[in-house]
């Protein structure tokens, strides 16, 4: 009995419903699309009506829905499925990284980043500079030399130090402040030119204008040392008496105390010096081997302190300073600490915290004397005292006159020094 509708019979039911009552297996054969809206029974088809394009069978035949050839998911091009065909091989389609374009980007973050960080620190660091002294006070000042003269004062100021820092580095209490070392470093084209000025150096007090008060002191012909020009009446004082004492014009002036000079030290770990001959100086606390060795703070300020102890007095320490001072910017201008912000910020807080400059002075300034005196201490300039011929009447340091007019003239025009101070 056959169940199926009439037309279906045999072969016209193209396989299907063909179970296994048949002997024969079934061979594999090509299915017949069925075509929506014709077919009929019993073997009858029917006229597949017209349709508009819009509802052509390969367009799916309903409208707003995708027909049949409009579907491409890659199958019937032999594709693997995740194979993907997009671009750089991405399955997804995406793009391949445009490498080049990345290093651009970071370069140009990382120039932003390097360049934000140097104007903070620039910024930070010229706000902490003390411009306290005003060099338009001074009178009666020599005409400008070629090149620049920097006026380089320590002084005994113990400003900001507590008791037990000022026991510590041996510096008594006493009130106020003094200079302890005075040095003109000139900065030209033959190189850098370091000249220590002994702080017992016989000296003229000029006429001057009172740095509070502004009124006007005439000259009386006073002669003294040349560090109480200072106790006097104030860095001013001090710039217009070696002025008027050397002929020499002063560009800038920078100060530095005992307190900030140790931490200098401290902050950059230390400065190696060589030691020709071992001395100990009970006030300044002074205890040295020869040889090479590192002096912390403490014994770097003892270092540069100690006099009674030296067979040349105040001139063996003035050269002591300047060893020194050589040394430490020589420390302190290399990529170690410029880079390393680590030791450049303490060791810039140390020192600015208690620098005291002039009006005019700006961290270019500043940079340059640094370098400058570490020119000094590479071979690149000169180190020397100011000539002297011996003692005056009153004990002072005398000044070889005619060695220092030849001194100031190659300086003022820029020249390579001649003069020695022997």
């Amino acid at each position: 009995m056959n169940d199926w509708p009439q037309g279906w019979t045999g072969d016209s039911r193209d396989g299907y419903g063909r179970g296994s009552a048949s002997a024969r297996p079934e061979s594999a054969r090509a299915m017949r699309r069925v075509q929506r809206g014709g077919g009929g029974y019993g073997g009858q088809q029917y006229a597949e009506p017209a349709l508009p394009p819009q509802m052509s069978p390969h367009r799916g035949g309903i409208p707003g829905q995708r027909g049949y050839d409009d579907y491409d998911d890659g199958y019937n091009t032999g594709q693997v499925y995740g194979g993907g065909g997009g671009r750089g091989g991405d399955p997804y389609g995406r793009p391949a990284p445009n490498w080049r374009r990345r290093f651009k980007i970071g370069t140009i973050t990382l120039l932003v980043v390097a360049l934000a960080a140097s104007l903070t620190t620039y910024f930070w660091a010229d706000s902490k500079l003390k411009r306290e002294v005003d060099l338009s006070k001074v009178i009666e000042r020599p005409e400008t030399g070629d090149g620049t003269n920097y006026l380089i004062v320590g002084s005994d100021s113990r400003e900001g130090m507590t008791a037990e820092e000022k026991k510590r580095l041996r510096t008594g209490s006493a009130e106020g402040k003094r200079t302890d070392s005075m040095m003109i470093l000139h900065v030209g084209s033959n190189g850098s030119t370091m000249i220590s000025l002994p702080r017992d150096s016989d000296v003229e007090i000029p006429s001057f204008r009172g740095s509070d008060s502004g009124k006007l002191f005439p000259a009386e012909g006073r002669h003294t040392k040349l560090n109480a020009a200072y106790s006097e009446d104030g860095p001013e004082l001090l710039v217009r008496t070696v002025e008027s004492n050397t002929g020499l014009h002063i560009d800038h002036y920078a100060e530095i105390g005992f307190g900030g000079f140790a931490k200098i030290v401290d902050a950059v770990g230390g400065v190696e010096m060589n030691i020709p001959k071992g001395f100990k100086d009970e006030k300044s606390g002074a205890d040295f081997t020869s040889g090479k060795q590192t002096l912390d703070g403490q014994q770097a300020l003892a270092f540069v302190r100690t006099r009674y102890a030296l067979p040349g007095s105040d001139l063996d320490r003035t050269k002591n300073q300047q060893k020194f001072l050589s040394a430490l910017a020589n420390q302190t201008a290399t990529p170690s600490t410029v880079l390393n912000p680590f030791k450049l910020y303490p060791t810039m807080g140390a020192g600015l915290d208690t620098l005291v400059v002039d009006k005019d002075m700006g961290l270019f300034d500043l940079a340059e004397m640094f370098w400058a005196m570490k020119g000094v201490s590479g071979g690149e300039g000169k180190q020397m005292n100011m000539p002297v011929s011996g003692n005056s009447a009153n004990g002072n340091l005398q000044w070889d006159r005619a060695k220092v007019k030849q001194l100031v003239n190659e300086l003022k025009n820029d020249e390579k020094v001649t003069v020695s101070s022997d």
